[in-house]
């Protein structure tokens, strides 16, 4: 539904845009991507190949798993099986097209195109970060409260705060592109990326861009620290909780059962602060888009990694979904 409705929304909006507005007629921008040195395309079009088909393959591992196992069917995997279905979308909004680029060298992006991929692409983001946010509070649930776990996380809550990530995902994602709309472009339509970043793009309008900076701000401080200050908050006590617990068994079981969500937390929080910084240091637009490969593509491969090897409950689950399927065969 929100494709639709985003979809005509830049239809109509680019339309009387062009017919109203005096500037430079355009109807595509140029990715330059992360290199332009032809022999390196073959090496990147490969890796990320490679890279794609990893996450794709892993995180719908764990969508299936958490499916076909009834042991899984708790508030913790069913976050989980939404994460991963986010991270899958959330790369196949980039890496596609820019594989097709390469293959096709052919290096051009639509602009009914980037503004579309731009807005899937904030909607997947936020989405992650809410569900990790959301994830936070499941285990502090799980682990400062056992005893009234279930009755705090049943199914309508859970519901509910699904809705609620996706629907702050959607309006905000939805309102940056109508602000992005509102622009105009002059002639200089080369994006230093791989896809079409939304602080690139911005840079190359010709008109007052005061409101698109406004609120980045202030989306970067409502979608981006408050659910990071719920995060830490919510670890906060459970380390807390965790330290009271006078067997060491204890701890470590305790531990174990939020040890694969924190490392997913700094891994994601941990690669955004670092393009930031390195970005902010070296104002090098070219070296952002190399360093912002760790989030967009290295995080989302990783992450079905580390549940999988950290978690015995989703290593369980693995060896009998693939025991139950070569048993079919």
């Amino acid at each position: 539904m929100s494709v639709c409705i985003f979809y005509c929304i830049v239809q109509d909006s680019h339309t009387s845009y062009m017919e109203q507005e005096n500037h430079t007629q355009f109807s595509e921008f140029i990715l330059l991507g992360l290199s332009e040195e032809a022999e390196m395309q073959p090496l990147l079009f490969w890796l990320f190949l490679f890279m794609y088909l990893i996450t794709f393959a892993g995180n719908l591992l764990i969508i299936l798993t958490t499916l076909f196992d009834s042991h899984l069917h708790t508030p913790m995997y069913f976050f989980l099986s939404n994460l991963s279905f986010s991270d899958i979308c959330f790369t196949s909004t980039t890496i596609p097209k820019m594989l097709l680029n390469i293959h096709i060298q052919n290096k051009s992006i639509t602009y009914k195109g980037c503004l579309t991929q731009m807005y899937f692409f904030i909607l997947f983001a936020e989405l992650d970060i809410f569900l990790l946010s959301v994830m936070a509070y499941d285990r502090f649930v799980a682990i400062c409260h056992p005893l009234h776990y279930t009755a705090i996380m049943n199914p309508h809550l859970c519901g509910l705060l699904l809705l609620a990530s996706w629907t702050l995902s959607v309006l905000d994602a939805l309102l940056r592109g109508l602000l992005v709309l509102r622009l105009s472009f002059c002639t200089d339509l080369e994006i230093p990326h791989f896809f079409c970043e939304i602080n690139q793009v911005i840079q190359l309008a010709c008109s007052d861009t005061l409101l698109n900076v406004i609120e980045m701000y202030f989306a970067t401080g409502l979608l981006g620290i408050i659910p990071l200050s719920g995060i830490i908050v919510s670890y906060s006590h459970i380390f807390s909780s965790i330290l009271r617990i006078t067997s060491t068994s204890g701890k470590y079981k305790a531990f174990s059962t939020c040890g694969s969500h924190l490392s997913i937390v700094s891994l994601c929080y941990g690669t955004g602060l670092g393009v930031y910084l390195s970005s902010a240091a070296t104002q090098n637009s070219r070296a952002s888009a190399i360093a912002s490969v760790m989030y967009t593509v290295v995080t989302p491969m990783l992450n079905p990694f580390i549940y999988s090897l950290r978690n015995k409950d989703i290593k369980r689950a693995l060896k009998s979904l693939v025991s139950t399927v070569t048993f079919n065969e």
